[in-house]
């Protein structure tokens, strides 16, 4: 919905704007991101045991991957799609969208995601988010 149905409803209402450069740019963020996404659903039903579903959610904590760097990459990965498409169409629009998916996610996160994963595992959790950053890995010092 995020990444496809909203982005192409901007890109029908307002048009594309489409040159070469940043469409070059857009479609290699495109490709990380959907990678990104792609790695943390597979992580999540092989290691979590579970999905994105908040009716089948992992049973256990799942701290590999790219999830040793940031607690929730698949969300950095879908703003790496939609950065990707606003710079592929030249979309203002789909910047907009960017910019309120970031500030939904950074209230929601602390806010509601947070306390339930601390609920769920504990101590666990607990410790993995004093040492992991949320949305962006640490730079090696």
């Amino acid at each position: 919905m995020v990444t496809v149905v909203i982005p192409a409803l901007i890109v029908w209402l307002a048009g594309a704007h489409i040159e070469p450069v940043t469409a070059a740019i857009g479609a290699s963020l495109i490709s990380i991101g959907v990678a990104l996404v792609a790695w943390t659903v597979a992580l999540f039903v092989r290691v979590g045991r579970g999905t994105l579903a908040p009716w089948d959610p992992t049973s256990k904590l799942v701290v590999r991957g790219p999830y040793r760097y940031m607690r929730n990459p698949m969300i950095t990965g879908v703003g790496v799609v939609l950065a990707g498409e606003a710079l592929f169409f030249r979309s203002w629009g789909i910047a907009v969208e960017l910019a309120v998916f970031l500030v939904v996610n950074a209230v929601y996160f602390p806010l509601l995601e947070e306390p339930g994963l601390q609920r769920r595992f504990g101590t666990e959790y607990e410790e993995y988010r004093a040492r992991v950053p949320r949305w962006l890995p640490r730079l090696p010092h």
